[in-house]
């Protein structure tokens, strides 16, 4: 289950001094549904929506992914209290946190994880023109973690590595790291986990503003934007479900709408 938020831009009311409405969704990666959604409240982020969120779903042995924006110890304990597994980015909003599983995971370290099983990882992949390769490092060794008590279920952390080269322009290379809840510390796991994420982007985010033109839908009078992202949501699982035409979304929305 990928948890991920998206501003519908559209929606902003400058006449009236309202900021865009911000929808954070759950999203169930191998089945490809929309679990849930709630809205921010206005001038807030995600941080508080996403327990909203979590409050609706049954996430007993469920395996969740949230950005870094989440890795929050609030979170992390309402994840485990639930009975979820859970794989959670560590970025600058942790700095201190980041710092220190940076500076474990050096040459030596990387070196010996490479040589071991169900620790080590690498992928290659050729699409859109550019060749992506990522290495996934994963490690049980979290005991030295200073108040490791204050971040409850934690099992390992993880390090990727992705380098994407494309046939024209210059190389890039990102590395992230990962604070996991996971029973089975298997790297094979954590890099499906680290990976899935990102198809709450490119299935749900994606769709929706291409397939149902939803960043330029100026409903904006009191719930109304609301309403509509929950009934493009619910749209959206319907036609991931049918299996009549070997379409994409657009095509079967214009389908559905010429057969009602």
């Amino acid at each position: 289950m990928a948890i991920d938020g998206k501003t519908l831009r559209g929606s902003v009311d400058r006449a009236n001094g309202r900021w865009p409405l911000h929808m954070v969704s759950a999203w169930a990666v191998d089945a490809g549904l929309v679990l849930g959604q709630v809205k921010t409240a206005e001038g807030s982020n995600e941080i508080t929506a996403v327990p909203e969120l979590l409050k609706l779903l049954e996430l007993k042995g469920c395996l969740v992914t949230v950005d870094a924006l989440h890795c929050q110890k609030e979170t992390v304990k309402e994840l485990h209290e639930r009975g979820a597994e859970y794989v959670i980015a560590v970025k600058e909003n942790q700095p201190e946190l980041r710092w220190q599983i940076a500076e474990y995971f050096d040459e030596e370290v990387l070196a010996e994880l490479k040589r071991g099983r169900g620790t080590y990882r690498a992928t290659k992949d050729r699409e859109h023109g550019r060749v992506e390769t990522r290495r996934y490092w994963l490690t049980g060794e979290v005991g030295w973690l200073p108040d490791l008590e204050s971040w409850p279920g934690v099992t390992a952390i993880g390090r990727v590595e992705r380098v994407r080269e494309p046939k024209q322009g210059q190389a890039s290379r990102e590395v992230t790291y990962y604070l996991c809840g996971l029973k089975e510390v298997e790297v094979k796991g954590f890099a499906a986990a680290a990976r899935g994420h990102w198809g709450i982007e490119n299935s749900l985010h994606w769709v929706l503003d291409v397939a149902f033109d939803e960043d330029r839908n100026r409903a904006r009078m009191g719930d109304a934007q609301e309403n509509f992202a929950m009934m493009r949501q619910v749209a959206l699982n319907l036609i991931k479900q049918d299996r009549t035409a070997k379409v994409g979304v657009k095509c079967k929305r214009k389908m559905c709408g010429s057969r009602p």
